[in-house]
Parts: structure tokens; C-alpha cells; sequence
């Protein structure tokens, strides 16, 4: 699967690697937030020390900004971008994953308004591994 960038994405991409000076391997919006996926190893670079870059991101994109390191472990890979957000335990099978919150109020949050983030989070995931749906419990 393929994705395409508009002139703005690629604009924002560019000044990610400028601000942070760490490799980027992709960029999407995610629980209305800019969320960046660095490479492996990556995240402690681009996050700055204290969190700086990530506030120099949010005053010069004037946006929401979270950064997600990318791992090539699928579970371990969701957990990252649903972060801050607890997972109490995930479970995989037949490219199933099962995730449970720890109480209502996350599992919202993970869910989303008419499934809104739960299905967007699938199509981020299906971009890097073979899945076939994400269930919250």
C-alpha cells in the first residue's frame, strides 16, 4: 500500500527532520493530532530533552503533535501510537488484535466517536503489517 503526501505533509515531514535532526518514516493525522513515526530507535532524538522538540513542532505547525517510534513488532507498534493511552493487555490472532483498556474512559478514547479512531488506527497498522481488524474490550 502505497501512501501519497500532499505539498503541506511533505513541508511538515521536511521541518520534522530539520527540527529533531531523527529520521522519520511516516507522518498521519491520528486522534486529531500530527503524529510522527520515527525510525527505530530514533524517538529519544526526536522528542528533545524535556519534550522540547515536540513544542517547537507544535508552535511552528501551530498543531497538536504526538511522535510514536515505529517497531516491526505489530503489537508493540500499536501500543506506541495508542500511547499515552494504558493498554492492560493485546492479543493477536488470525491478524485479529484484541486490546483491553484498563477502564471505560480509555477504551473510549481508543474507540472514538462512530469507531472514528479505532478504524483509523487500523489503517495506519494495515500500512505495515497484515491486519484484518482491531477490537477494543
Amino acid at each position: 500500500m502505497t501512501t501519497k503526501y500532499d505539498t503541506e505533509m511533505i513541508q511538515i515531514m521536511a521541518l520534522f527532520e530539520r527540527v529533531t535532526k531523527s529520521k522519520l518514516k511516516d507522518c498521519f493525522y491520528y486522534r486529531e493530532r500530527l503524529t510522527f513515526v520515527t525510525e527505530p530507535g530514533e524517538l529519544k532524538k526526536a522528542l528533545g530533552k524535556n519534550n522540547v522538540n515536540v513544542e517547537k513542532l507544535e508552535k511552528l505547525t501551530a498543531k497538536k503533535v504526538k511522535i510514536a517510534e515505529f517497531s516491526t513488532d505489530k503489537l508493540t507498534f500499536i501500543r506506541n501510537v495508542l500511547y499515552p493511552l494504558r493498554v492492560v493487555s493485546m492479543e493477536e490472532e488470525e491478524e485479529v488484535v484484541v486490546i483491553k483498556g484498563p477502564d471505560a474512559k480509555t477504551k473510549g478514547l481508543m474507540i472514538g466517536a462512530k469507531a472514528k479512531n479505532l478504524r483509523r488506527l487500523e489503517e495506519v497498522v494495515q500500512k505495515y503489517f497484515p491486519l484484518k481488524e482491531i477490537k477494543v474490550m
